[in-house]
Formats: structure tokens, sequence, C-alpha cells
């Protein structure tokens, strides 16, 4: 639903709970009707479907909450701005299991519209760092891996950061070193 309908609803909703108030002398009606305006205005800063994906990661149920993300079909016209950061985020965790070539991106643009919470900021980053040294990008992932251990004041995920860094820590082996006929090269010479 698109994010004006639901201030447009908020509106009516508003107008008819003070119509109910002031001119029909309801005036019980008249208030619920007015706290009822507030779950509109509450899913024009928090989306319905953003909230549900949030609801099934921890349940640890990625597959339907790939499936809450799939109604958002235009995330500019349906989301608050504040709301498109998580929204890219939570795409991209979803994918990250599935698709791990395709997380960094997501994550970028998660990074770049803002994310609210300091974890999450955390998350994004051990992501891109985890797609930095994947794809040989060793000097790169350090800075992400360090900036996402500045972001982790919670300590929840150290383990994840230690392991990445072990990780770093291992020789990579030359491209050449996998080619037999690379080894015997100065045997035939």
């Amino acid at each position: 639903m698109n994010k004006y309908i639901k201030i447009a609803a908020a509106a009516v909703l508003i107008l008819l709970g003070l119509y109910m108030m002031f001119f029909t002398r309801n005036l019980g009606w008249g208030i619920v009707i007015f706290l009822l305006a507030a779950a509109p205005i509450l899913l024009f800063f928090k989306n319905e479907y953003i909230l549900l994906a949030f609801w099934q990661l921890r349940k640890q149920n990625m597959e339907k909450a790939a499936v809450w993300l799939q109604n958002i079909t235009n995330y500019q016209a349906q989301l608050h701005k504040s709301q498109y950061g998580y929204f890219h985020y939570l795409t991209g965790l979803t994918q990250a299991q599935a698709q791990p070539a395709k997380v960094e991106p997501f994550m970028k643009k998660a990074l770049e519209y803002g994310l609210n919470m300091k974890h999450d900021r955390a998350m994004a980053t051990l992501n891109l760092a985890a797609a930095a040294i994947s794809k040989g990008r060793r000097q790169e992932g350090q800075k992400l891996l360090e900036e996402a251990k500045r972001l982790d004041s919670a300590g929840m995920m150290t383990d994840q950061i230690k392991m990445m860094k072990d990780q770093l820590k291992m020789p990579t082996m030359q491209k050449h070193m996998h080619n037999p006929n690379m080894r015997n090269r100065g045997k035939f010479s």
C-alpha cells in the first residue's frame, strides 16, 4: 500500500473522531476512533512488511522473511525514507545463505541509506567484509572488519569477527600453485 494512503486514512479517522466527539457528543467512540488513527500513522513510519520480516528473522525463518519482503514491490513508493536502508539490509540478510554473491550491493545500499541501530550497521559491515575477503580484497576486508569490531559495542559478533580475522591470517595460495605444470617449470628449463 502506498505510504500516503496510510496518512489519508489516518486523517479521515481523526476527522471522524473529532466529528463523533464534538457534533454527536459520543465522547467514548470519538476517543476510540482517535486512537485507531494511530495505527496508520505508525505504519507510515514503520512498514508492516518490514516489521513482519523482522519477526520472521527473529524466528530464524529466512524463507518467510523473504516472502514478506517480496510484498514490497516499489520500496520508494511504499516505504518512508528512514526504512529504505532496512529494506536493503533485510533483503541482503535473506539472500545471504542462498546467493552470497548478491549480498554485497544490498549491504552497501543499506549503509548508504542508513541504519538506525549500531548492531545492524555492524552486521552489514561484517557482511561487506566477508564479501571483500571472498573476492580477494584483503586490505578492504581488514578495514571493514575493524569497523565492524568498533560498531559491535555489545559484543554480539565477536566470534564471527575473530573467525574472519583468523581467515585473513591464513596465507593465500598463489594462482600458479594450482597448476601442476607451473610447479615443475624449473625442471624443464
